[in-house]
């Protein structure tokens, strides 16, 4: 088959992997770094930061292979591997629960480093005068937190989130030969094994691609966030 035919076969189900652990990532990382931020040094604080610290420190592989024995092996609560159930009609149920702990797994490190940061950013931010001032006027402080300080934070966040997304990619390699998921990571392996060059140098290019388009949308997604920054 042609290289491009091959990768963009599998561009679809790696982009539906990678989605995923980004929105979990996401969905879990900022009310933690927010409330890790706003209660500083508590009981929130610490439980988030030692969340955070295994989070960067478990190995993606040694995860996986946890999830599958305790959530599949032992409990058969989830399948192991693939995308759907050989020898079933398609449902999407049955795709949801083939992407759930590729998914969770896939999630951890960007959750870990999204919600350091999102607490270091808001952090700086409530220290400002303005959200001080904020506070003098009355305003309630959820309308402090999330009309005034949170937006505020967000830019050096989104910088974050443009550089995770290859990386989001780079770690599917692993998840997707775990978890049998028939995406670009998986193929990139068995191209590597089989000595197929071609399929490894579009894999690569697309990366790339993915990289800078990326970034563009993290610079994109500045001017919308502080209107004090304009496109020349």
């Amino acid at each position: 088959l042609p290289t491009t035919r091959l990768v963009l076969e599998r561009v679809p189900n790696t982009l539906l992997l990678s989605g995923a652990a980004l929105g979990l990532a996401v969905i879990a990382a900022l009310p933690l770094g927010i409330a890790s931020a706003v209660r500083r040094y508590s009981v929130v604080d610490y439980a988030a930061t030692v969340t955070a610290f295994l989070g960067v420190s478990i190995p993606v592989f040694w995860l996986g292979i946890m999830f599958i024995i305790i959530f599949s092996v032992h409990l058969r609560w989830l399948p192991s591997a693939g995308m759907v159930t050989a020898g079933e009609p398609f449902r999407y149920s049955d795709l949801l629960r083939h992407l759930i702990m590729p998914a969770a797994v896939l999630s951890t490190f960007p959750t870990a480093q999204l919600a350091r940061y999102t607490r270091s950013s808001m952090v700086e931010v409530v220290a400002q005068d303005y959200i001080r001032t904020a506070r003098a006027k009355g305003l309630a402080e959820i309308a402090v937190l999330g009309r005034h300080a949170f937006r505020n934070a967000l830019i050096p966040v989104v910088t974050v989130l443009g550089v995770i997304v290859p990386r989001l990619l780079g770690g599917t390699v692993i998840t997707e030969s775990i978890f049998a998921w028939p995406g670009l990571g998986r193929l990139a392996v068995d191209s590597a094994i089989t000595r197929d060059y071609p399929v490894i140098m579009g894999i690569t290019m697309f990366v790339a691609v993915l990289v800078i388009l990326g970034n563009l949308a993290a610079d994109l997604a500045y001017v919308a966030l502080d209107p004090r920054i304009k496109l020349e």
